[in-house]
């Protein structure tokens, strides 16, 4: 009888893990979206057209009386975004630890930024300022509410399981991601059967992905749950501390565990890479190739289907080949690839589609590997804390990317040299990666260490 028991509740329990994975999933569903719809294919081109529009003879805005060169707006505003981030970030992480409570804080952050994508149905005419605006909020609380949905991977899945519900988490928002974007594309293709205009399209296109976010944002606030933890001393101290200063305390724990430190620096340097292709590539598309939107949004749906199969299909490498060599491999794979883009000739779509096929097969499996194996190096009880550091770098959130593709187009005019200005993100990003013992830096934290890796 006793044995039954014990059957019958560890039985219950991996029940109720399987069901709280699966809610789980269906937030990278909800705000995957944005991602895709509003970062990667609509807003970069359309708020260039519109800081275009309002820019003097020579091509510039005046934003707070400085002069920027409207084609570099889009990235500076990215950027500018993750200074509100890192702001935020520390505070609501060690907020989260402290009282864990991170449903509510999760669904707070998912219904700002759900609000601020929405109002992107009023840009238009000359409103860049407003468009940089609304970025910049949605941009910071996305950052916000995925630290903390990352955060809950430790706690849902056993080491053994990590690799592959990141994965499928990952695969969840690249599908869902491609089904608002074939309907995103009908729509504008088709804009004038349905009565609008082609702008009035896009910012339909935008406006969606916000109701999208916020409506299923609710299956996981529904399926999640929160767990107690002990309330500690630099929690409480936390909790009052600015941005800044909750930063640097986090960043001073970390040196207590170096290992975890220096795959955070490699993944911070690559996922800038990563980061600024998928924000950048439509304009480079749009700019420099001389590609039409539907050609973009086309290249970007062939990027969602492959990402879904490379996310999965990575996975699987990863329980063979261990998730460090995995990655590695991609990080090669992506080095490759931008430097195949910058010979991409003008107005060749092909070309385009190429690459937009070996992005797919590479973007999804080395984001959702790097999550899991970040979460065997947290320490346990700061898995928000620490995950909110690792956020700043994630989701088109990094700023030192987009900030060098910005500046390297305001220098030079051209867009081939700021894509491959990206390189070397890859190329440092691997040489870190590839000197952190991985095994021995999970021992130092205290957890177990999963039997491939």
């Amino acid at each position: 009888m006793g044995i039954d028991t014990v059957r019958t509740a560890a039985s219950d329990e991996a029940a109720e893990r399987r069901r709280e994975q699966r809610g789980w999933y269906f937030y990278d569903w909800a705000c995957s979206v944005y991602s895709t719809s509003v970062l990667t294919v609509f807003l970069g081109p359309y708020l260039t057209s519109v800081a275009k529009h309002a820019a003097d003879a020579d091509g510039y805005v005046h934003p707070l009386g400085i002069p920027v060169r409207a084609g570099s707006f889009f990235a500076y505003s990215v950027s500018l975004s993750v200074i509100v981030a890192v702001l935020v970030m520390p505070l609501v992480g060690a907020a989260a630890d402290r009282t864990g409570r991170k449903k509510p804080l999760l669904g707070a952050a998912a219904y700002v930024g759900a609000a601020a994508t929405t109002g992107m149905f009023f840009l238009g005419g000359d409103r860049y300022l407003l468009g940089g605006a609304l970025l910049i909020v949605a941009n910071a609380a996305q950052s916000v509410s995925m630290m903390l949905y990352n955060s809950y991977l430790p706690q849902i899945a056993p080491p053994e399981e990590r690799d592959a519900v990141s994965s499928r988490g990952w695969a969840f928002g690249y599908a869902a991601g491609s089904l608002v974007l074939v309907v995103n594309l009908v729509l504008y293709l088709a804009h004038d059967s349905f009565g609008v205009s082609e702008s009035t399209a896009v910012r339909i296109c935008l406006a969606s992905a916000g109701l999208w976010w916020g409506g299923f944002t609710l299956v996981p606030l529904l399926r999640l749950r929160d767990r107690p933890t002990a309330a500690r001393t630099e929690g409480k101290e936390a909790a009052t501390a600015p941005g800044l200063r909750q930063l640097a305390a986090t960043v001073r724990d970390m040196r207590r565990h170096p290992l975890t430190l220096a795959f955070l620096l490699a993944y911070l340097v690559y996922n800038d890479g990563i980061q600024t292709v998928i924000s950048q590539a439509s304009v480079y598309g749009s700019e420099e190739l001389g590609l039409s939107q539907s050609t973009l949004i086309g290249a970007v749906l062939l990027v969602q289907v492959l990402a879904v199969a490379g996310a999965l299909g990575m996975g699987r490498l990863a329980r063979t080949y261990g998730a460090k060599r995995t990655i590695l491999g991609s990080l090669v794979a992506w080095t490759l690839t931008l430097g195949a883009g910058y010979f991409l000739p003008a107005g060749a779509p092909v070309g385009f589609f190429l690459l937009a096929a070996a992005i797919g097969l590479v973007l999804g499996g080395s984001q959702a590997l790097s999550r899991s194996l970040f979460s065997h190096l947290v320490p346990p009880g700061k898995e928000a804390e620490y995950f909110s550091a690792y956020e700043m770098s994630d989701r088109g959130m990094s700023w030192l990317g987009p900030l060098l593709f910005g500046i390297t187009y305001q220098l030079t005019g051209s867009y081939r040299d700021a894509i491959i200005s990206l390189v070397v993100f890859f190329v440092i990003g691997f040489l870190l990666l590839a000197r952190v013992p991985v095994r021995r830096a999970i021992e130092g934290v205290g957890n177990p260490v999963p039997e491939r890796i």
